[in-house]
C-alpha cells in the first residue's frame, strides 16, 4: 500500500462527493486519475485490503427491516448451522462469539414482516431458538480509521 493508497482509503471513509461525476471530483481532490483510483480501488479488494465497497443505505428508510440475531448452537451443529445461515440471503453475516448465545447475525429483509418469517425458518431448519435483537434507537457515529 502507497501513499496513494492510503489517501485514497482515508478519504472513502467520509464517502464519495455526491456530485454527478464524483470520481472525477475525488480524482481532483487527490490529484490522480479517475481511471487510477478506481483501479486501486479494485486491487485492494482483490488482494484482501479492502472486504467491501459501496453504499450504506437505511433499509428502514426504504421500507425494509434488519434486525441483530442470536442462536445457541452446540459445538458439534456449530459448522452445519452456519452453513444453513450463510444459504439465506436475509443474512447479511454472521459470527462466533464467546458465550451461551454463540453465534450471532444480521437479518435484513425486505419487509419487517420478512423478519418474523426469516427466525420462523430459521427456527425450522435449526431446531433452535433464536434471540431478536431489535434495534430500538439509531446512533450515527462517524466512524473513521485513519490508515
Amino acid at each position: 500500500m502507497d501513499e496513494l493508497d492510503r489517501r485514497l482509503i482515508n478519504r472513502l471513509q467520509r464517502g464519495l462527493p455526491l456530485v454527478r461525476r464524483p470520481w472525477e471530483a475525488l480524482a481532483q481532490e487527490l490529484d490522480a486519475d479517475p481511471a487510477v483510483l478506481r483501479a486501486r480501488i479494485q486491487a485492494l479488494l482483490d488482494d484482501g485490503t479492502l472486504t467491501r465497497f459501496g453504499p450504506m443505505f437505511d433499509i428502514e428508510r426504504l421500507g425494509g427491516a434488519f434486525t441483530l440475531a442470536a442462536l445457541s448452537v452446540p459445538e458439534p451443529r456449530f459448522d452445519a448451522v452456519a452453513a444453513t445461515l450463510e444459504a439465506m440471503p436475509e443474512v447479511a453475516h454472521n459470527y462466533r462469539r464467546e458465550h451461551a448465545w454463540n453465534m450471532w447475525f444480521v437479518l435484513g429483509c425486505e419487509t419487517p414482516e420478512g423478519i418474523a418469517q426469516a427466525i420462523a425458518r430459521i427456527e425450522a431448519l435449526t431446531g433452535l431458538e433464536v434471540l431478536n435483537l431489535p434495534k430500538e434507537t439509531t446512533y450515527h457515529v462517524g466512524l473513521h480509521f485513519p490508515v
